[in-house]
Formats: structure tokens, sequence, C-alpha cells
């Protein structure tokens, strides 16, 4: 008998779709404040997932998401590496 493999599913912060994670990307926030995007997804830090599409990064950026979830400011830079990551410019 085969096992079916457990797909790990995470919630998107803006349209609250739950998906399987390697279909979003995270964003963490550390313990010194950074906010960064983790390819791995396995940095230390809370976590904030977004689907790996440019309408959601934008709307995302226009009603600042990211900052609401942290708690705090977030750079506008941010928004324009997620853009980068999702056309497949940084990878």
């Amino acid at each position: 008998m085969a096992k079916n493999k457990k797909i790990p599913l995470r919630k998107c912060v803006l349209t609250k779709e739950m998906k399987p994670k390697k279909e979003l990307i995270r964003v963490v926030k550390n313990k010194e404040g950074d906010i960064f995007i983790d390819e791995t997804g396995k940095k230390n830090g809370r976590g904030a997932y977004l689907s790996k599409d440019k309408e959601v990064i934008e709307q995302a950026e226009s009603k600042d998401v990211l900052s609401q979830t942290f708690n705090v400011k977030v750079d506008t830079k941010i928004y324009q590496e997620l853009r980068d990551y999702v056309e497949g410019v940084k990878h």
C-alpha cells in the first residue's frame, strides 16, 4: 500500500486561500526586525505567505498587507523584490 504524502498548506495573507507551501512566497521578520524573502522556507522568524502572482503582490503593496501582518512599516523595496522574484528575475 502506498501512503499519500501530506502536502503542507499555508494561507496567503492577502487572498486568505489555503495553498501548498511551494505555491507561496514566504516573507520573514526576524528578531532584529529585518524583513526579507525566505526562499528556503526555513529561516527563523515570523513568516507571512503571499501567492506567487504579480497581481497579488501589487494588491498586497497597495493595501500594505505586510505592514499590518508584522506590525511594522514595511519598505516598498520588499514589494519590488517580491515582484522581481515572481517574474523570475531573482531566484
